[in-house]
Order: C-alpha cells, then sequence, then structure tokens
C-alpha cells in the first residue's frame, strides 16, 4: 500500500487553485470541476462535494494538520508573500526553531494549516556557513555527524 494523494476540502475551488498556483508553484494534473488533483499530490474537494460523500457538515479551519512546504529562500518567499494579491493571514511570520530551521505558519483561504520551512539539508549548509564547526552543526540541527560531515565536504 502507498499513500497517494491528500485531499483538503475547499470552499472555493477556482481561488484555491489560484491560491496554490499562485504561491507553491502547484499545477493541476487533472480537473473534475468540483475535484482537482494538483501536482505534489494534492487534491482540491468542493466542500458541497465533501459534505454530500460523507453526508455530513464539514467545519473547515480544525488545527489538527497541516501542509507541509520546503523553501530554502525563506526571505524571498516572505517579500513573495508580502507582494502577493491574497491576504496572508500568518500564524507566525517567521520563526527560528531550536534546531535551526526558519519556518513560516499561515492559512490557506479555507483555513487549513500551511508551514513553510528550509529542508534540513539547507539549515545544515548555513550553519556551516555561518561559522559553526560540523560537531556544533550536528547538536544544534539534531541531525546524525555522519550526515553533517557529508554535506560539509560538498561544495556549497
Amino acid at each position: 500500500m502507498k499513500l497517494k494523494n491528500v485531499l483538503i476540502v475547499v470552499k472555493d475551488i477556482e481561488k484555491a487553485k489560484q491560491f496554490y498556483k499562485d504561491l507553491f508553484g502547484l499545477h493541476v494534473v487533472s480537473d473534475f470541476g468540483e475535484n482537482v488533483i494538483m501536482t505534489e499530490g494534492l487534491v482540491l474537494q468542493e466542500q458541497v462535494v465533501w459534505e454530500s460523500f460523507l453526508e455530513k457538515e464539514i467545519k473547515l479551519g480544525g488545527h489538527d494538520a497541516e501542509l507541509y512546504f520546503e523553501e530554502d529562500d525563506i526571505d524571498g518567499f516572505l517579500q513573495k508573500l508580502k507582494k502577493c494579491d491574497y491576504t496572508i493571514e500568518y500564524i507566525n511570520q517567521c520563526i527560528e526553531h531550536d534546531w535551526g530551521q526558519r519556518v513560516i505558519r499561515m492559512y490557506d483561504l479555507d483555513k487549513h494549516v500551511i508551514e513553510i520551512g528550509e529542508s534540513m539539508e539547507y539549515v545544515i549548509k548555513r550553519l556551516l556557513k555561518e561559522g559553526f564547526s560540523v560537531e556544533e552543526t550536528a547538536k544544534k540541527s539534531q541531525m546524525p555527524i555522519e550526515m553533517v560531515r557529508e554535506l560539509a565536504e560538498l561544495d556549497f
């Protein structure tokens, strides 16, 4: 068995498609009107259809899951968000976790939580560029020292 897609319920599928295209570079793979498959395995389902499938009323905006994206140019992405045509509601604009990873958390148009974080490979490279030793980088990032050594040997 393998996981194929993640489905999220949206109020307006056209707005949701545009949002994920504009901000995250996702594209429509298959468009069935009220159900759309996008690149990276994201499926959008209109709320009225989902409610008819489940025969239950759906309440959007729960905080029990998130969509996670990786973006190594966090500062560039923050600038993109400032210039976009959407009103972005942030959970946090940009924080750095104890392990060195910088992340942004926000809501999409239907109040789904989205996290955008640096890849841990990028975090390791950034810490090394900032002057951390291999040992200090492994300790801070909580990544295996072998991984940090391998990345330290690469020319970046």
